[in-house]
């Protein structure tokens, strides 16, 4: 049935203070100009998830309904749903639309048929084999937004159907009113985790979401009642969320209004660069040259980041990962908490909080002191050392003993394969890891040595493997 065929049925109510989003929404809008809530509405159509304490505006109960123009086939049974009108229903369900079709907020017509309490249209729903245990973004059912509406005879009926109401149990992060849901909030029922795989605490690990593999960080069921690690979970997900570089890993999303609570990123099938490096060894200058770039790139966008700087403060090959085109990203950052002192000075909340026994870890963190960004720059210099020698810092020992002899006896790694690279790296390298910190460049001033280290072994043939970087 065509829009012009609805409207000779006689479908004559309007959305008076009705608005149709881009997003394909429409939303309510309340009279009242001053009403807080005005400019930060986010549902479709009548009242919503039972997880929703706002009432609607008696204003709009008494409102008159129209059909929006340009609506999907979703959007339209949603709205004859909201409106109560059978044989709408009826007509759109005959042309082949889905029953269980959703919204971008996932729920169906049967839920909003439950929140307006409309009988004949929940009947006929069910009887075209409605999913009765549809949750929505929320964790909703059809029957739990029946039961808070106070729709006892909807309610009755979807209990005699085989409905029951989800038990929700609420998340340290969990909002009052389903407004304040952030817009990053990701249905769990979309996430696909293998449970064979175990849930390793506070690591990532592979998942499918809508058919995509991603990277899930799960939150350890032991988290929930321990302060530092929610504060820790909300400052990695508060990261995640504002950056966006092709050199950073993409933040997808997260679960914090259900629980196990959740982040999403984007999944790298071809692993971290110390793999890499343990599989292929010294990479060529060129490789080298190019993969530092990427690192510094994403590196340089962290630190630039408004109105505070994001210091990684553990960059290391385990924590920079390889896309399927070959660029690298850099991952693992936000999970050390710090004190900010001043500006552009922090010190570590935790003193546990890093592990120091790793190699690539700076003199002033291991030593528990205040530092600055530079401390990245630091770990760079020794990330870019492993590739260019093929193996970590001080390999013949062990990575304790390795921080130890760089952090407290100042010693650095020695250069092997000196006729392997330009002399001018190897000057850049050794004013990273300087041990004192104001010496160090910065990941700006890294890019565009780096720039000109390669044009200039171009031109003289260091680079034999060269290929033409699309950046410069």
């Amino acid at each position: 049935m065509d829009m012009a065929a609805q409207l000779k049925r006689g479908i004559s109510r309007q959305f008076s203070k009705g608005s149709f989003r881009k997003s394909g929404k429409f939303s309510f809008k309340r009279q009242n100009s001053l009403d807080p809530r005005r400019n930060n509405l986010r549902f479709s159509f009548g009242r919503q998830s039972s997880l929703d304490p706002i009432r609607r505006n008696p204003s709009i109960e008494s409102g008159e309904l129209t059909v929006p123009e340009n609506l999907d086939s979703t959007m339209q049974l949603l709205f004859m749903a909201c409106k109560g009108d059978v044989m709408g229903v009826q007509d759109l369900l005959d042309e082949g639309i889905d029953v269980n079709s959703i919204d971008l907020d996932g729920r169906t017509a049967l839920h909003i048929a439950a929140c307006e309490g409309h009988v004949e249209v929940a009947k006929l729903l069910l009887s075209r084999k409605a999913n009765i245990d549809a949750r929505d973004r929320w964790g909703s059912t059809a029957a739990a937004d029946a039961k808070y509406y106070g729709n006892a005879e909807v309610y009755k009926i979807l209990k005699a159907h085989g409905a029951k109401v989800p038990k929700v149990r609420k998340t340290p992060m969990a909002v009052a009113n389903p407004r304040e849901v952030p817009e990053y909030e990701l249905n769990p029922l979309e996430l696909q985790i293998r449970k064979s795989d175990g849930i390793s605490k506070g690591s990532y690990q592979v998942a499918k979401w809508n058919g995509t593999k991603v990277s899930v960080k799960i939150l350890d069921k032991d988290s929930y009642t321990d302060p530092e690690c929610i504060n820790a979970f909300k400052h990695e997900l508060t990261l995640l969320e504002k950056v966006r570089h092709p050199n950073v890993v993409q933040f997808v999303g997260a679960v914090t209004q259900n629980i196990p609570m959740m982040i999403v990123s984007e999944y790298h099938p071809r692993g971290d660069l110390g793999t890499y490096l343990q599989k292929k060894g010294r990479l060529s200058p060129s490789k080298a040259l190019r993969f530092a770039l990427d690192i510094a790139r994403g590196m340089n966008y962290l630190h630039e980041c408004k109105p505070d700087p994001i210091i990684h403060c553990n960059l290391k090959p385990k924590n920079i990962l390889l896309d399927n085109g070959g660029r690298l990203k850099v991952a693992g950052f936000g999970l050390i908490s710090l004190s900010k002192i001043s500006p552009d000075k922090a010190k570590l909340v935790q003193k546990e909080g890093v592990d120091r026994s790793s190699p690539y870890v700076a003199p002033e963190i291991y030593k528990d002191e205040i530092f600055d960004r530079n401390v990245d720059i630091y770990s760079f210099g020794l990330v870019l050392y492993e590739m260019m020698e093929g193996t970590p810092p001080f390999s013949t020992k062990s990575p304790q003993e390795a921080a130890r002899l760089m952090c407290l006896e100042g010693q650095r790694p020695a250069f092997k394969s000196k006729s392997k690279y330009p002399p001018e790296l190897r000057e850049l390298i050794e004013e990273c890891w300087d041990p004192e910190a104001f010496v160090r460049p910065t990941f700006s001033e890294v890019i565009v040595r780096m720039n000109k280290i390669f044009a200039n072994c171009s031109k003289q043939g260091w680079l034999k493997d060269t290929f033409k970087l699309p950046w410069l």
